[in-house]
């Protein structure tokens, strides 16, 4: 794996209207292009991801992995707005201080652009394959609309055409929590440390369901009044992502995840969804309540090259990290 930063050094507009003087993108690649340039796959992260999947997808990618760098040039760029590199709000300005809190709004398409300007740097002209989950979902499926020659394959997984009311709705009360702590407004880079705990906590109850709590953090002692396993296991995924992540990029990425709408300008979802010339495959896990397997099924109806598959998990939406070997037999399948 290897890892650079690119700076674009023009402006950069964003949807919102403001306009970033000069656009940083963090990036990953694995493995080397081709002499014919056709075997691309373009990894699209989830919302607090970096750009090394190896990391978090690592059943699937990585030496003698599904998506084996001897045989594919595996390219994933952090996502404007992050905390990870791109330009977000700990990036320095021309006076060498961040922008923290005031760095502007983004979008999916904002962040779809932004890979669209490092696809031209690094002078990829096919993509084999784009593929992402959640998040990454939604910007894969941007990119497919954007640029509908441009993508062989398309894989989506737990994802929608536009982000659910239900959807909007935790990621409002996740924001809440971020700013009842009084640090939140502050310009540091440790502003909003408790908000962000709490949220996460949030987060993780729509990530998983009541099933999987059953499962993993059932009580053995009836007789307990107090300390018990899910919330010393709530308590640990906030501190875990307080210590890797920034309150600020976490708010400004779930406004991200909010604006989400293919149809966005161009007639509605259907229509947009008509445009996708890739072979698509949709993955759905029957458990997710995030992004429930209705908005999958909506997918497949609308996407003109749409095969369906259906996971049984009882991880809920963190599933499509989760269920490697399930998605790598329906990817295999998908490619025959």
């Amino acid at each position: 794996m290897k890892n650079y930063n690119y700076i674009h050094h023009e402006p950069f507009s964003l949807e919102s209207g403001a306009v970033l003087p000069m656009l940083h993108i963090n990036y990953s690649t694995f493995g080397t292009l081709n002499n014919a340039g056709d075997n691309v796959i373009w990894i699209c992260h989830a919302l607090t991801a970096n750009s090394n999947p190896s990391v978090w997808w690592s059943e699937l990618v990585g030496e003698e992995k599904y998506y084996n760098p001897e045989k594919y040039f595996v390219v994933c760029a952090n996502v404007i707005g992050s905390c990870y590199g791109s330009s977000g709000p700990l990036t320095p300005t021309a006076n060498g201080q961040p922008t923290y809190h005031q760095f502007p709004q983004v979008t999916i398409r904002d962040m779809v652009r932004a890979h669209e300007v490092l696809r031209v740097h690094l002078k990829i002209e096919k993509i084999h394959t784009c593929i992402g989950g959640s998040v990454g979902g939604q910007q894969a499926m941007e990119w497919a609309i954007l640029q509908p020659q441009l993508i062989q394959h398309l894989v989506l997984l737990c994802t929608n055409a536009f982000h659910s009311p239900w959807g909007i709705a935790c990621n409002e009360a996740q924001r809440m929590a971020l700013t009842s702590d009084p640090t939140f407004y502050h310009a540091t880079a440790y502003a909003g440390k408790e908000g962000l705990k709490a949220a996460r906590a949030m987060a993780l109850l729509t990530y998983r369901n009541y099933d999987t709590y059953c499962a993993t953090q059932q009580e053995q002692d009836i007789e307990k009044l107090d300390d018990y396993a899910a919330s010393s296991y709530q308590k640990y995924q906030g501190e875990k992502l307080e210590k890797r992540f920034n309150a600020h990029a976490y708010w400004l990425l779930s406004k991200a995840m909010d604006s989400h709408h293919v149809g966005r300008g161009r007639g509605g979802a259907e229509l947009a969804l008509a445009q996708i010339a890739a072979k698509t495959l949709i993955v759905g896990i029957t458990s997710d309540i995030l992004f429930p397997i209705s908005e999958q099924h909506y997918l497949a109806k609308y996407i003109p090259q749409a095969d369906f598959v259906e996971i049984e998990s009882l991880y809920g939406h963190d599933g499509f990290l989760i269920e490697t070997e399930r998605i790598k037999a329906a990817l295999t399948h998908f490619y025959q």
